[in-house]
């Protein structure tokens, strides 16, 4: 019988993790956590996933879609309207990598460099 666990926490790595935290709160609209600070800064979601942004000095962002510095994880985010939500995250300082493996989804990068996918959901 597998083990009964319910995932509560995704962790990324970054430089800032204030600025970090800021893009995805005005991305999603994620509630800050209060003891949020320079060391490490999160957000809570309505169904108690907490996302954090952990300082580690010497970060170096993914190369994606190259693997010199692997992604490691992504995130994936369903919108409604993929144009839409590109537009907006870049206005938020989001990137998008000139590699896009296809029209069903977008891969943009926050920015610290980390990879996330759009897709229409």
């Amino acid at each position: 019988m597998p083990l009964q666990m319910k995932l509560r926490a995704i962790t990324l790595d970054c430089l800032d993790p204030l600025a970090l935290a800021t893009f995805y709160q005005q991305a999603t609209g994620l509630e800050p956590h209060p003891k949020s600070n320079a060391d490490f800064a999160g957000l809570t979601c309505e169904d108690g996933l907490f996302i954090g942004f952990q300082r580690v000095d010497d970060y170096r962002p993914p190369r994606w879609p190259e693997q010199s510095i692997p992604q490691q994880c992504h995130l994936d985010f369903a919108v409604d309207d993929l144009d839409e939500a590109e537009a907006r995250l870049l206005e938020l300082g989001a990137g998008k990598p000139d590699h896009q493996p296809n029209d069903r989804w977008r891969v943009l990068t926050d920015p610290a460099g980390h990879p996330f996918c759009l897709v229409r959901g």
